[in-house]
């Protein structure tokens, strides 16, 4: 089991900035593939940014250039940084993690509301 606890996530006014942060506790977190996913309302779950354990990333074209996902494997920590917030950019967002070789992302954390304001 790997367990994942999000934070960070509030209510922001467009153009403003948030960092998300994603705690693991499992034993073997430099090993995994982790991450960020959002959910709107109505909307279906869209997979944000990903980091691998080399640190090779992907962003999502809707944020592309706004948001940095990084890593900090001596605190077993993910974050996403949020620049230049978007009122479409509202929803939970999501921490995940998988091995290597696994196509499912299979642990999960809560979940983290953002809300952005125009």
């Amino acid at each position: 089991q790997v367990p994942l606890v999000e934070s960070g996530g509030g209510l922001v006014q467009a153009g403003g900035s948030l960092r998300l942060s994603c705690v693991a506790s499992g034993r073997a977190f430099s090993m995994y593939h982790l991450g960020w996913h959002r959910q709107a309302p109505g909307k279906e779950r869209e997979l944000v940014a990903r980091i691998g354990p080399g640190g090779i990333t992907y962003y999502a074209d809707s944020v592309k250039g706004r948001f940095t996902i990084s890593r900090d494997n001596a605190k077993n920590t993910v974050y996403l940084q949020m620049n230049s917030l978007k009122p479409e950019d509202t929803a939970v967002y999501y921490c995940a993690a998988r091995r290597s070789g696994q196509l499912r992302y299979d642990y999960w954390g809560q979940g983290t509301q953002v809300a952005v304001s125009s």
